[in-house]
């Protein structure tokens, strides 16, 4: 008897009792599992391993049908790269190309995916919008120093430098790191402001326009003054547009009038003619009118006087003044301090006569002196030989 296998046989030969397998089933009787083939699970049937002949070391496979794999290739059949592999051929799978940025790649392009530090690319050999590749490789890539308020926030290093330049600064800032305020500009509380000159200041004279830290308008031009070069410079107005500012022009007053004066003792009247001032002149301008009289004819002369040297002047008068009357009320004083200690000084009046000697004293300034301190009976004596004596505690006078 045969004796073979009912699901791997076809039959067998009497004579020699050899069994004939079909395909994938081996061995005397066919109950085994030819080269390539794995049994299937739970079954007597055998399947065929179908190993990619690029992916796969051969073409047999385990009981479960998991093919032995290249390097770089995974999978049950050996039929894709593995993870850090792509490009699956013929021959292999290449690595990834991701400077150990990255641990995948796409397994058709080698893109690589999930770039680490920062960076970016097919082969994470770019950095990210933002940062740049620092000279010392093992730290990646780096924050650019650049404010996205005052640049677009991207770097690049120069050839042979180690700090980054800002790629393009935002309009009004200026620097390496953006981080100074252009021409033009001045900071305000970190950001950079427009100088508001109204158009007052040419960049071409003042490069900077105003002062960086404050703002305030440099070289106002067309006789403007100001912070911002809003007002106009003293003896200016605005137009009638009230764009430009412009001289102010004198504006003659009413005629002079007539004034007749008579000098004492005499019948000739003397004409004279008065200045008026204007009083629509403007606080900066002052009109003074100089009468000049001949026997033909008289003019009259205009001069303009601006208001500070108005007031400069009559500012000096009052201290010419002031100063005059201090020095007459100081010279009154010591007069009458003179006249004083002159009167104040008081005197005496001795009267000889042939019984008797009498004192009197008197005094203008102090009419109600007490002088009886100053007559003391036990002070004065009568020597024998009729002269007068005065005696005091520490001196004698004689008379």
């Amino acid at each position: 008897l045969c004796n073979c296998s009912s699901v791997g046989s076809a039959g067998c030969n009497r004579t020699t009792g050899q069994c004939h397998c079909l395909a994938g089933y081996a061995g005397p009787r066919c109950h085994s599992c030819a080269h390539g083939f794995f049994p299937q699970q739970g079954g007597q049937q055998c399947q065929p391993c179908s190993c990619s002949p690029a992916g796969a070391t051969s073409e047999q496979c385990d009981h479960s049908g998991k093919c032995q794999c290249k390097v770089g290739v995974t999978g049950l059949k050996c039929d894709r790269c593995s993870e850090g592999y792509y490009s699956f051929n013929e021959s292999t799978c290449e690595p990834c190309q991701c400077h150990n940025l990255s641990h995948t790649c796409d397994s058709s392009t080698g893109t690589c995916l999930d770039c680490q530090e920062n960076t970016e690319g097919k082969h994470c050999e770019l950095c990210k919008e933002g940062f740049y590749r620092s000279t010392q490789t093992a730290h990646g890539c780096q924050h650019c120093p650049c404010s996205t308020v005052a640049s677009t926030g991207t770097c690049h290093l120069e050839p042979g430098e180690s700090v980054p330049r800002c790629d393009k600064c935002k309009p009004g800032y200026t620097g390496l790191n953006c981080n100074q305020c252009d021409k033009g500009y001045y900071n305000s509380d970190s950001i950079c402001m427009r100088c508001e000159c109204n158009g007052n200041v040419d960049p071409a004279l003042s490069p900077s326009v105003c002062r960086p830290d404050s703002g305030e308008c440099i070289g106002c031009l067309y006789h403007t003054t100001g912070f911002h070069c809003e007002l106009c410079q003293e003896g200016y107005s605005r137009d009638s547009e009230g764009t430009n500012c412009t001289r102010k022009e004198a504006t003659l007053g009413p005629e002079p009038r007539e004034f007749t004066t008579s000098a004492p003792d005499t019948t000739k009247a003397t004409s004279f003619s008065t200045a008026v001032l204007n009083s629509t002149l403007s606080p900066t301008t002052l009109q003074t009118i100089f009468p000049i009289s001949s026997s033909d004819n008289s003019t009259s002369a205009f001069a303009d006087v601006s208001w500070t040297q108005f007031n400069i002047i009559i500012l000096t008068v009052i201290i010419i003044v002031v100063v005059l009357l201090m020095g007459f009320v100081g010279a009154v004083y010591m007069y009458r301090e003179y006249q004083n200690r002159k009167l104040n000084a008081p005197f005496w009046t001795i009267e000889l006569k042939e019984d008797n000697i009498s004192f009197s004293s008197y005094h203008d300034s102090i009419p109600n002196a007490d002088v009886s301190g100053l007559l003391e009976d036990d002070g004065n004596e009568v020597a024998p030989n009729g002269q007068l004596t005065l005696t005091t505690p520490m001196h004698n006078y004689k008379a």
